[in-house]
Parts: C-alpha cells; sequence; structure tokens
C-alpha cells in the first residue's frame, strides 16, 4: 500500500469524502476528537427558552453547539432576530430555527462590532460553558444588556500524540488548549485555525505559520488544506524541473 507523503491532523471528524478527497491528492487525514460537547439544559433553562420562543427577541449564536441545544427544545420558526459567526453556523440556523439572521461575521469580535452598529439594547447569548470573553465584554462596554444562557459543555478530551503531522486543523479554542496540554510540535508543522479567535489561541502556544480558513467551517478549513499541499507540491515539482 502507497503510503502518503503529507500527514494531516483533524482534531474533529470529518466527512469520509472529504478525506478521499485528500488521499487523490496525496494526503492522509488522521481524525482524532480533542474535544466533547454535549447539552447542559436544566428544567430552568428549558423553561425559559421555551418562554422566549413565543417571543420577539434579539439573539446570539457564536457556535453550532448552541444552535443545535436550542432547537432540541423548541419547535417552528421562531421570530427571533439573530446573529450568528461563521457559515456551518449560520446555515443550522436557517435550518433549526427558522429565524431571521440580522447580522453575521467571521468570528465572536467582528460580530460584536455589527450588533453595537445595529444600535441593540439587549440579546440573549446562548453559549457554552467555556465560552471566550470578547463578545460579551464588548457588548456590555457598549451599553448593551447581556443575558447569557449556557446551553452545551465542553469537556476537553487530553490526548498524547506521538506521530509528526504535516499540519493540524483546529476548529476551536478548547481543542488547541487540549491538544498542547500534552503535544509539541516540529517547527515546520503548518497550523489551520477555523477564525480569528482560534488562530488566536495556537499563538499562546507556539509562532508556526497559520492559515485561516478562507470561510469559517470545517469543511472548508479541509479543503483549504487540500489546496494548500496541492499547490506546494505543483510548486517543488516545478522547481525541480
Amino acid at each position: 500500500m502507497q503510503k502518503h507523503k503529507i500527514q494531516i491532523l483533524s482534531t474533529r471528524e470529518l466527512p469520509v469524502e472529504i478525506i478521499q478527497q485528500a488521499a487523490e491528492n496525496d494526503i492522509a487525514i488522521d481524525c482524532l476528537s480533542f474535544i466533547n460537547t454535549e447539552a447542559v439544559i436544566n428544567d430552568e433553562t428549558k423553561q425559559k427558552i421555551i418562554q422566549l420562543a413565543s417571543q420577539e427577541i434579539t439573539a446570539v449564536f457564536t457556535s453550532m453547539n448552541a444552535v443545535e441545544a436550542v432547537a432540541d427544545v423548541v419547535t417552528g420558526k421562531l421570530n427571533w432576530n439573530i446573529y450568528s459567526i461563521g457559515y456551518t453556523t449560520k446555515e443550522m440556523v436557517h435550518e433549526k430555527l427558522q429565524a431571521t439572521i440580522k447580522g453575521d461575521a467571521d468570528d465572536a469580535a467582528a460580530l460584536a462590532d455589527v450588533i453595537i452598529k445595529n444600535k441593540e439594547q439587549e440579546v440573549y447569548f446562548f453559549c457554552g460553558d467555556r465560552r471566550r470573553d470578547e463578545l460579551p465584554n464588548t457588548l456590555r462596554a457598549a451599553g448593551i444588556h447581556v443575558n447569557e444562557m449556557i446551553v452545551y459543555s465542553t469537556t476537553l478530551i487530553k490526548h498524547k500524540v506521538e506521530k509528526q503531522f504535516d499540519a493540524i486543523l483546529f476548529y476551536s479554542p478548547s481543542a488547541v488548549e487540549s491538544f498542547f496540554s500534552e503535544n509539541k510540535v516540529a517547527p515546520d508543522t503548518v497550523f489551520f485555525a477555523i477564525g480569528k479567535t482560534t488562530a488566536a489561541a495556537i499563538l499562546n502556544y507556539t509562532h508556526n505559520k497559520i492559515i485561516l480558513a478562507e470561510q469559517p467551517g470545517k469543511i472548508e478549513l479541509a479543503q483549504n488544506m487540500i489546496h494548500y499541499f496541492s499547490n506546494k507540491k505543483k510548486t517543488n515539482e516545478h522547481i525541480k524541473e
């Protein structure tokens, strides 16, 4: 069996189609999750969400995990004005909540700016127990009342990785923290980050090359990686000629 020259670690599961596409470009992808997320909606939070479902509110989602958790509680179309980050999270809002997207951005800091520019006065921020501070702190500093509702939890899954990879794909700051708690990387390992917040987390541990996703989605990030190494291979072959 031919051994792929390029070895990649994805810190989240990827579709079989993407792994096959990579293999066709002489790239092998190992998928290993470094975090686990699960909904943690207690009875009080559940009743609050059900109550809000009948109202017109401004809601904020920075994670598809939060969208899924809320969608498990409510049914039907919501009369909510929603601010969302990321291509995947935004699409999930459309699909599972059937609500209006009032604004979106590629990362939490940029999304906070959009909310402020629209002069919102109060928002409901559905988030996880390890949520970042940038968005709520920025909104509160601008005088916007933020109601935080924790609807999912994130647990770190720490693995010691013996194999050396040419690149590692990260989809969240929590996965970055989990990985680097047990592992070090070679100076030439390239990192692919789903967004600016995740890239900033990587910089806490290394100054290796970081490439941001052109669109904030896990499939888009993997495709960016495939294109990067495919182009790099073509360039190297051209130089040899």
